[in-house]
């Protein structure tokens, strides 16, 4: 999955940045695909632990715990 450079652009300027690089863009990109990744992984060992293929919202929220 990829997040879009224009997207991050936004996010950025919504939380107050003026002006956004697309270096920072994609570097912003970069880490939350890493990040989303990780967290997805572990809500799919939760799922199976729990023998289950659905993973549910709570997986996610376990996960990032």
């Amino acid at each position: 999955m990829e997040f879009s450079i224009s997207k991050m652009k936004e996010l950025i300027k919504n939380e107050g940045g003026k002006r956004v690089s697309e270096g920072s863009a994609e570097e912003l990109r970069e880490v939350l695909e890493m990040f989303a990744g990780d967290v997805a992984e572990e809500a799919i060992a939760i799922a199976r632990e729990d023998d289950r293929k659905t993973v549910r919202a709570e997986d996610i929220k376990e996960a990032l715990k």
